[in-house]
């Protein structure tokens, strides 16, 4: 396949499904979720085929848990499904409605992005999100999985394309890349991709993008914290740190980092230490921290580890400032969280830790796209530009403007002959 010509044709084919009803765009996802369901023995099948591929090469267990889709990751994606099909329509909403001079009217409406290219490791899940939230935007979607799951990433691909073919959009507008070097063509591909999506580990996601003239959104690491307060409540924390490292250990908004107030450390750490040990958590922390609970012991310079693991470093810290600023230095800017009953604290420690996600006495699980109501996301953004956090369709539309006149110059305003009068509409 040449990527290449392949672009060219999603290109031309961008304002076409731009242009498609949300009826037609609902219909398609709709038609998706019911393929699915009809056709999820297939899907099983050629993942236990992955899967068993998996094993034999000795992927490690926390990836594979990734790599798998069963019933229940199937149940997930189509609750996203469902739910992507309530929301309103994101595009050819008017955000900006201004009149210039007489009949000279400007509007600034919301339009997709174009072409996006969405490059990904493990999780076969994600290429039915993606390919879902790409639809509902009016977007052109170019899908490259990992070669852990290319039977399964195969067979949803088909499943979704004949699906949106079925529901009248164009066939163009969805493209899979199967083979790895078509990673390299895709990413000189920028006359006609306007966006890359990386998901995977922060080595490729790096290489992404130092190796692509395309704009890239995305995040390269989730190195999240949680910062437990002196005046933080034990009962109602520790199942919080709990859950952020164990739920699912291995997903960028696992907590990795946990730093505890000095005053409380005596106290807490025996107690959360039992907790750790009951879920298989392995501690790892400063030579303070070891001298109150036994652990690995860590240097300061270790905290920038991204684990994926069941493991958890700690560190003391003498107050909240010292807490914001190891997590604005050390972290990824993804999601941190404080575990307070103090309100005021709270308040000034989400205003200047600088992530895309700051949780007051909840788990840094919820950093989730359908956890937000956006049906499901193309990825968690790190970047301040365009979208930031779980992108879901806001992240995934732009805007143009739109000038309607009847006959203007602008050398009349230039001479002074008109002159704008700019009245909110």
């Amino acid at each position: 396949m040449n990527i290449k010509e392949e672009t060219q044709k999603m290109k031309l084919a961008a304002p076409q499904l731009a242009a498609s009803t949300i009826i037609q765009r609902n219909q398609a996802l709709t038609q998706i979720a019911q393929t699915l369901s009809a056709h999820k023995a297939e899907i099983f099948a050629a993942n236990q085929e992955d899967m068993t591929a998996a094993q034999e090469s000795g992927i490690a267990p926390s990836v594979q848990k990734r790599l798998k889709f069963d019933e229940g990751k199937l149940t997930d994606v189509l609750q996203g499904i469902n739910q992507l099909i309530t929301l309103p329509d994101p595009l050819e909403k008017i955000s900006l409605s201004r009149e210039l001079d007489k009949d000279l009217t400007l509007y600034r409406i919301s339009c997709p992005i174009g072409v996006i290219g969405i490059i990904f490791e493990a999780r076969p899940d994600a290429l039915v999100q993606i390919s879902s939230l790409c639809i509902k935007s009016g977007n052109c979607a170019i899908l490259k999985g990992g070669k852990e799951t290319a039977r399964t990433n195969k067979i949803l691909f088909t499943l979704i394309h004949e699906s949106i073919i079925s529901a009248g959009l164009p066939s163009a507008c969805m493209l899979q890349a199967e083979q790895h070097n078509e990673i390299d063509e895709l990413l000189s591909c920028h006359d006609n991709v306007d966006l890359l999506i990386p998901r995977g580990s922060n080595q490729f996601v790096q290489y992404i993008m130092n190796h692509t003239k395309i704009p890239v959104m995305g995040h390269a690491d989730g190195i999240c914290h949680i910062y437990a307060d002196k005046e933080c409540d034990f009962e109602k924390s520790i199942p919080i740190i709990i859950d952020a490292k164990t739920q699912y250990t291995a997903a960028c908004n696992a907590a990795e980092t946990l730093l505890v107030h000095r005053s409380i450390a005596a106290d807490f750490l025996p107690l959360l230490e039992k907790a750790l040990n009951a879920n298989h958590v392995k501690i790892r922390g400063t030579q303070e921290v070891n001298a109150i609970i036994p652990c690995e012991v860590m240097s300061e310079d270790e905290f920038d580890t991204e684990y994926l693991d069941l493991i958890l470093s700690i560190k003391l810290v003498d107050d909240l400032e010292e807490a914001i600023t190891h997590i604005n230095r050390f972290g990824s800017h993804h999601t941190d969280s404080i575990l307070t009953e103090n309100k005021k604290t709270a308040a000034v420690f989400m205003q200047m830790v600088d992530s895309a996600g700051v949780y007051h006495n909840c788990s840094t699980r919820f950093a989730d796209g359908f956890r937000y109501g956006f049906g499901a996301e193309v990825g968690i953004s790190t970047g301040k530009i365009h979208a930031r956090g779980p992108v879901g369709l806001e992240g995934l539309v732009t805007y143009k403007y739109k000038l309607f006149g009847s006959g203007q110059i602008v050398g009349d305003y230039a001479s002074g002959r008109k002159q704008f009068h700019f009245k909110d509409l």
